[in-house]
């Protein structure tokens, strides 16, 4: 039978993938274990690439993931032991550095677990006004906001004039029909007027959008209707704050809520620090010559 060379070496390959995987080499193993590839010192094992190939990969998927892998590993090692060798390169400084590093990175650890089992997340009302009221001044909006209600609906929809007013009412039972209309019906919709929303989220993918001057369309409008050739877009603006006004309590209380939890973190963290040193210092766990 007449064999395409590119098939010889697509087969080749594949049989030096599963010897990767599967197969035993007698020369090619150190400390017992079976050797894949080796740079110097370096070695690569079997067990290294056991599970990088998932069960359901086909032969030549997992051929080309083995493959690169391995070469991967290779130009890595030959360049770290090039590096190693050079004499440019102080070998003591980059020990000292992974030195540091290591013992930061336990250190991480050990704070992160810490803190983790310690750190309450309960933040009250009290604490969140507080906080804002302290700090009103790092609360600027970035961008315009409003409460109101925004409904999208195809301009073939039914009850277009029972929409408008249900808009427009506070009547609970009107809210209500607006509400189910709403979930039959519109496209997009937003009906909590006591949440604060980014204008831009709210007029994004609608006529709207094209506004120029977005300031003055808030402090002129409460009720606006606008329409393309498919939808029918209603907004109806209860309140709005202009860009680099003092941001309102409840658009920034999750935000708030975060910051306090993370000063919490740090004060917990710095807490286990001072607690550790002032037990060792008790302790003479440790001394300072002079």
């Amino acid at each position: 039978m007449n064999y395409k060379p590119f098939t010889i070496l697509a087969f080749s390959l594949f049989i030096t993938s599963c010897d990767y995987l599967s197969k035993s080499n007698e020369s090619g193993t150190a400390n017992g274990r079976n050797i894949v590839a080796n740079v110097g010192n370096a070695y690569l094992y079997k067990s290294d690439i056991s599970s990088l190939v998932s069960p359901n990969a086909t032969e030549k998927d997992s051929l080309r993931i083995t493959e690169l892998f391995v070469k991967n590993w290779i130009k890595k090692e030959l360049l770290v032991k090039e590096a190693a060798n050079n004499v440019r390169i102080d070998q003591s400084e980059i020990d000292r550095k992974a030195s540091d590093y290591r013992y930061a990175l336990i250190a991480y650890e050990y704070q992160k677990l810490i803190v983790q089992n310690s750190l309450d997340t309960l933040v009250t009302e009290d604490e969140i006004n507080a906080y804002y009221e302290e700090n009103k001044d790092n609360f600027t909006l970035r961008q315009n906001i409003l409460r109101g209600r925004f409904l999208k609906v195809n301009k073939d929809a039914p009850k277009k004039n029972d929409i408008r007013r249900w808009l427009k009412s506070n009547r609970p039972q009107d809210i209500e029909s607006l509400r189910s209309y709403a979930f039959q019906f519109a496209d997009n919709y937003s009906l909590e007027d006591s949440v604060w929303l980014k204008l831009d989220d709210i007029i994004k993918n609608s006529p709207f959008s094209t506004i120029s001057n977005k300031v003055q369309f808030l402090r002129r409008n409460r009720y606006v209707e606008e329409a393309d050739s498919t939808y029918l877009y209603l907004l109806k603006i209860d309140e709005y704050k202009i860009s680099k006004e003092a941001s309102p309590l409840e658009f920034v209380q999750e935000e708030i809520k975060d910051i306090i939890i993370n000063k919490r973190k740090v004060a917990l963290a710095k807490s286990l620090e001072n607690d550790i040193y002032e037990r060792a210092k008790e302790n003479e766990d440790y001394k300072i010559y002079r």
